[in-house]
């Protein structure tokens, strides 16, 4: 019952991508209005998906060159806070 009750709680998750740089900030996805893809270094702007899957459904979507991954929303606003 307590896996159950876990799996129908909401953990929104956010896309992001890795580095091209060590010096640059993390990058997360936002979808805009016309399916447009950009990337903002603000968590809070991000598109946010409800679950991990969904995040991570949409980064497979993308073109392979962008290689992205989906992450935990609040640990990464968490990460923001600290930088």
């Amino acid at each position: 019952m307590t896996a159950m009750a876990q799996s129908t709680n909401p953990r929104p998750a956010l896309v992001s991508r890795p580095h091209e740089r060590a010096a640059e900030p993390d990058q997360y996805l936002m979808l805009t209005a016309q399916g447009d893809v950009r990337w903002t270094d603000d968590p809070m702007a991000a598109t946010t998906f409800p679950s991990m899957r969904e995040a991570m459904r949409a980064a497979v979507r993308l073109p392979g060159a962008l290689r992205a991954f989906g992450l935990p929303l609040a640990t990464e606003l968490k990460a923001s806070t600290l930088h």
